[in-house]
């Protein structure tokens, strides 16, 4: 049985990886509103809007500010491709 950190995360810029890693969750501001991934999300595709991604892992909270983006949601990855 997977454990609730299992969703792979990662968030590239045009510069750089801002982040990759394993994650219990995903916060991100889409440009219709706020929503969260969590394990076994539904497949999705999202434009960004200007605002922070916030990722929890181990009950620490890391957070990244963006301009906008886009992001893909498969299978327990979260990929987002951001302009910082």
């Amino acid at each position: 049985m997977a454990d609730k950190t299992d969703i792979s995360l990662e968030i590239v810029s045009a510069e750089r990886t801002l982040a990759s890693c394993k994650v219990d969750s995903v916060e991100l501001p889409g440009t219709l509103g706020r929503f969260e991934v969590l394990r076994d999300h539904a497949p999705l595709l999202s434009s960004l809007a200007p605002g922070e991604i916030v990722f929890a892992t181990d009950g620490r909270t890391e957070r990244v500010a963006i301009r906008g983006g886009f992001v893909e949601v498969a299978h327990n990855h979260v990929s987002v491709c951001v302009e910082v």
